[in-house]
């Protein structure tokens, strides 16, 4: 489908033949094709890791029926062309992720679980009145009706009512500040198969909505959005990168960083230029790769010494390299040292932000980048460059791995390595991507009028 719309441009099915806006539209854009390749590919990865490292129990407990009914609903949240749709859609991810959550019982996941379902519920609650309200002012719920609509017709005070909802309820999904408590809450309490597929899916499918909602009808009081959207994703970074700071727990360390990485993609949309939606969507995919990875190899690490507590582990480099050159790959990604992906997409972020004078913004940006290497730095002195604390009866060494474990992580690592190579022929996916964002008359014309020239 990518190659299809690089060559015919964007596609559109209408679903039980009703033509656009009375029926269901399915669209694919150069957004939408490139989030879908990234999301098959996490999935493969997953799919082997899940495998090895999630307990026979779980895989006999409907493991992989909510794990593909996940995959449905974030692949069906990137396709629709329809607000009610993607509502729909988003409710069969959150009760697939629940059920995923929770599986094992323990109390810690039932604890997790709840939170992550209460927050969750409440976004979807606003989700739903927003686009109640929406359709109650445009008669319409098409994405690309409703930009027609709302582009010929700007009524900011009208319409600001139901971006405020959405907006919300976005941000919940998305983890943004001050909305991401529910995300440390939950993410660090299921196997690390179920937190390795969230990290790499489902905030991102949030920071998609707000990208897709912002720039397509959500157009009408912008100085006021892109304000509010800039000051959020300061505090998101600044927030997420000083907490991840303070933790022990690796799982959480990455929980944390999952939400400072978030602020990046943020900052893309609110500075609102055609590089900086492009160096957002380069940032997202990006981050699904290397943060995906990152979770798989905490998994490796727990597997090979029996703990996420840093206190608790160490002597890796020594005892099994592999696992060590694995681990830094991402890191490095993350933190964005060149001439890995990370590099390449703030430099993007970082470089629009300077050229639209956003400095605050910036500065928050750089920040963070510290506070990501800082915690990196952390994980490799306690997890890898330190003697193995061989006096804690609780630790369990030298569990052996062979190469299928070993595989997705590799996988994985091989594509952030491609990326950043490949860094030119990437961007220019992207900035294709952020142009028809920018100017989204195509997709308007492609849903409406599929037979005009």
């Amino acid at each position: 489908m990518f190659f299809q719309v690089r060559a015919q441009g964007i596609l559109t099915l209408n679903m039980g033949g009703w033509q656009a806006p009375m029926g269901i539209t399915l669209v694919i854009d150069h957004l939408s094709a490139l989030m879908l390749i990234v999301s098959a590919l996490i999935v493969l990865a997953i799919s082997i890791y899940s495998v090895y490292f999630m307990p026979g129990s779980h895989q006999s407990s409907r493991f992989y029926v909510f794990f593909f009914a996940l995959t449905m609903g974030v692949n069906g949240a990137l396709t629709t062309g329809d607000v009610f749709n993607l509502y729909v859609w988003f409710e069969v991810i959150l009760i697939a992720s629940f059920a995923l959550i929770i599986l094992g019982h323990s109390k810690e996941q039932l604890e997790g679980g709840i939170k992550y379902m209460a927050l969750n519920l409440i976004g979807s609650l606003l989700f739903l009145a927003g686009l109640g309200l929406l359709y109650g002012k445009t008669g319409t719920l098409n994405m690309a009706h409703l930009a027609q609509i709302l582009r010929a017709h700007e009524q900011p005070v009208l319409i600001n009512s139901s971006t405020a909802l959405f907006f919300i309820a976005f941000g919940i999904k998305a983890a943004v500040f001050p909305l991401f408590f529910w995300l440390p809450a939950s993410y660090h309490t299921p196997n690390i198969t179920v937190t390795a597929l969230f990290a790499g899916l489902l905030t991102k499918v949030g920071v998609y909505a707000l990208i897709r909602f912002f720039t397509l009808f959500f157009t009408q009081d912008q100085s006021f959005w892109l304000s509010t959207l800039a000051v959020i994703a300061g505090f998101t970074m600044v927030i997420g990168g000083m907490a991840a700071s303070a933790h022990y727990d690796i799982r959480r360390i990455l929980s944390y960083h999952i939400i400072s990485q978030i602020g990046y993609m943020i900052m893309g949309l609110a500075i609102f230029t055609p590089l900086a939606i492009a160096g957002a969507i380069f940032f997202m995919l990006h981050n699904m790769i290397a943060k995906t990875n990152t979770f798989l190899l905490a998994g490796i690490i727990h597997r090979t010494k029996g703990s996420f507590d840093l206190k608790e582990v160490g002597g890796l480099l020594n005892q099994s390299p592999i696992i060590a050159i694995l681990f830094i790959i991402p890191a490095f990604a993350l933190v964005g040292v060149p001439p890995l992906s990370g590099f390449f997409a703030k430099f993007l972020l970082i470089k629009s932000g300077i050229e639209a004078h956003d400095y605050l913004l910036v500065a928050a940006a750089i920040l963070t980048a510290m506070f990501t290497l800082y915690s990196m730095i952390k994980i490799w002195n306690e997890a890898f460059l330190k003697e193995d604390p061989q006096s804690n009866p609780n630790i369990i060494n030298h569990k052996e791995l062979y190469g299928f474990h070993l595989l997705p992580s590799v996988i994985l690592a091989l594509v952030s390595i491609g990326m950043g190579i490949f860094a030119a022929p990437f961007f220019e996916y992207t900035l294709q991507a952020a142009n028809e964002l920018i100017d989204p008359n195509e997709y308007i014309q492609r849903v409406l009028n599929p037979s005009a020239p």
